[in-house]
């Protein structure tokens, strides 16, 4: 005979084969008597299924609509992983791209209310940019979609590329994955600008207890703001420039650093760019033909203005202690 928990597991199984039963075929197919088989159902609805029963020669049992899926089969976080990977499938087209969405459209019907609510902050949340593994835990993607979904303002600590870690307080927007990596686009409140926070670097994080309003996101579509902020967001410092010219004329310094230009009106373009230090950003700004306006950061500014009197010295003061005899 079958142990009770095996038992669960067929009775189950059996009810999502054939949604009614009588009881007599139930505790038939079981091997069990009708009175165990009631104390099976009463375990059943105890673990949150709706089970049915109805009296007389013709009663049996019916499995409730949405109680389909068992949870003691298919934890919360593994009903996640399904709906990321079928939602999602790894650059799967034509029929093995149709038969996942078409099984996605199903787990969500059989899924119980509390689950499929889960699923649904995943959905609304999650913006899959490339797909490829990933080191980070379902259970943060889970967390974070729901903080994006319920507009709940999260606290956490950041580290960054020297592992230096600064407390952050956001407004999360959508949890987006791109190629191996995750990403929280959120609005910082302290530097009050959108970031792009690596999953893998958060640390801690936990909802402060406000709520937000949501807010208008730059460049349109989130894969849109993702392709523009990627381009930049791997380095240490970060700026906007101004530059009083065409993005034609700009090309050939483009390729020097990593950046995005966007037409600015009156033949200006405005680039968001980065590097892995001021002086990098000084000298590629210094070589530009053209006239320009750093609008942040400060920091760049006063490097600037700092590498600009070296320049100065050294273009007209000669060198005395190599000068030749």
């Amino acid at each position: 005979m079958l142990s009770a928990s095996a038992r669960l597991i067929r009775l189950l199984s059996l009810f999502q084969a054939q949604r009614s039963w009588t009881g007599a075929d139930l505790a038939g197919r079981l091997e069990i008597t009708e009175r165990t088989l009631r104390r099976d159902v009463d375990r059943l609805r105890s673990l949150g299924y709706t089970v049915d029963s109805t009296s007389g020669v013709a009663g049996g049992y019916r499995l409730g609509a949405g109680t389909a899926l068992p949870p003691l089969l298919l934890e919360d976080e593994e009903a996640i992983a399904v709906a990321l990977g079928l939602g999602n499938p790894a650059g799967a087209t034509g029929d093995i791209g149709n038969a996942s969405m078409r099984a996605l459209a199903k787990l969500e019907q059989l899924m119980p209310p509390r689950l499929r609510r889960r699923l649904d902050s995943v959905r609304s949340s999650v913006v899959p940019v490339m797909s490829d593994k990933s080191p980070v835990r379902l259970k943060a993607v889970s967390f974070l979609a729901e903080a994006c979904t319920e507009r709940l303002e999260l606290r956490f600590g950041y580290r960054d590329h020297h592992d230096t870690v600064t407390e952050r307080t956001a407004q999360p927007h959508r949890v987006v994955q791109t190629g191996r990596r995750w990403y929280l686009l959120a609005w910082d409140i302290a530097r009050e600008d959108w970031r792009t926070f690596r999953l893998d670097r958060i640390v801690d994080a936990e909802p402060t207890g406000a709520r937000f309003t949501p807010r208008r996101l730059p460049h349109g579509d989130v894969a849109s703001y993702m392709e523009h902020a990627l381009k930049v967001s791997p380095y240490l410092h970060h700026a906007q420039v101004l530059v009083h010219a065409p993005a034609s004329a700009l090309e050939p310094y483009l390729g020097w650093v990593s950046g995005t230009p966007q037409e600015a009106g009156d033949g200006a373009t405005r680039i968001a760019t980065g590097a892995n230090s001021l002086d990098a950003l000084s000298v590629w700004l210094g070589c530009l033909p053209y006239d320009f306006e750093v609008e942040s950061p400060r920091e760049l500014v006063e490097h600037i203005a700092l590498v600009a009197s070296r320049l100065a010295k050294a273009a007209v003061t000669p060198p005395s202690s190599h000068r030749k005899r």
